[in-house]
Parts: C-alpha cells; structure tokens; sequence
C-alpha cells in the first residue's frame, strides 16, 4: 500500500527531473523553479483525452498559465512550452503516473519537447524545406513551433514512434 501523497510526491519529483537547469538555461532569473513547481502541479487527471484538438486546446490553456506566473517581464513562449512538454513526456515514462492518469491515452498527441539541439535535428532531416528558420528559443512562436511539430510527426510516422518520442533518437544522435 502506498502513502495518500505518493503520487503527489511522484509528480514532484517528475517535475523538477524533467525541467533541468539546462533545459531552461538563459530564459531568465527565476524562470527554472517557477516551471518545475508549475508541473508539479498540473492536474494531470484533467489531461483532455477526448480528442487530439482537445488535448492541443488543454496544452495552450496551460502554457498561457505557465507564462502568467513567469516572474520575468518577458514571455518566452517557447521555454514556457517547453518546460511542459518534458514534464508530460517524463511523466508519460513514469509508469506510476502514466498508470494512474491514464497518459498513454494521449501519447500520439504529446508534442516533441523543442529545442536548439532538436531543431538541428529535425533540420538535417528537411531536404524539402519544410522547416522555418529556427529562431531560438526565446522568440518561438506558436507557428513556428506547430510547423516544427507537424515536420516531426512526419519523421516519428517514417520511425513507427509518437514524435514525443523522437526526442531520445535526436538527443542521442547529437552525442
């Protein structure tokens, strides 16, 4: 049997292992714990399963809420979402959580958590040019971060993957 708080406490943890220093590097004074207490609180059980529109609509929702207590002036967008999208994926991998708010349900529809180093990525895979011109994180907008999105739903397909998951094959791959 396990403690009345231990999903809770789970959930913490989840959340301030997945928001690492680096992954926030250089967004601003305040911006790391203010993320990782964020997550930690998110309602996970209230995660939109009904549709991937839903669950897109959720995912702003929460983002803007994330922004909205930033104790910075400005609203990096793209760390803000960031932030939440490792937290979702790391607590997808967590079985505890996964099991408990049923996050498989919504696996398809989890974003690639985007940064420099996935953007390379993803653009050594755009012989197309489909890909934008990576602005960085602090200028991404939700533009560019959807045309980001739907490039690696396009790579995750040809990989038999959700595109959350291409995030392991392109961190791997930069080692």
């Amino acid at each position: 049997m396990k403690p009345k708080d231990f999903i809770t406490t789970v959930q913490r943890k989840v959340a301030f292992t997945a928001v690492g220093p680096s992954a926030v590097r250089g967004q601003g004074k305040g911006v790391l714990r203010t993320s990782q207490d964020f997550c930690s609180q998110i309602a996970l059980g209230r995660v939109s399963k009904s549709s991937a529109k839903a669950y897109q609509l959720w995912l702003d929702h929460q983002t803007e809420l994330l922004l909205e207590v930033l104790p910075i002036k400005n609203r990096p967008w793209g760390a803000a979402r960031k932030a939440i999208n490792l937290f979702l994926r790391d607590a997808l991998y967590n079985k505890y959580l996964s099991r408990q708010f049923k996050l498989r349900s919504v696996e398809p529809w989890l974003e690639i958590p985007l940064d420099s180093a996935v953007a390379k990525g993803l653009n050594s895979r755009d012989h197309r040019g489909e890909l934008p011109r990576w602005p960085g994180l602090k200028r991404l907008r939700p533009d560019i971060s959807e045309a980001f999105q739907v490039f690696a739903s396009k790579r995750a397909t040809v990989k038999g993957v959700a595109r959350v998951h291409l995030d392991m094959y392109l961190w791997l791959g930069n080692r």
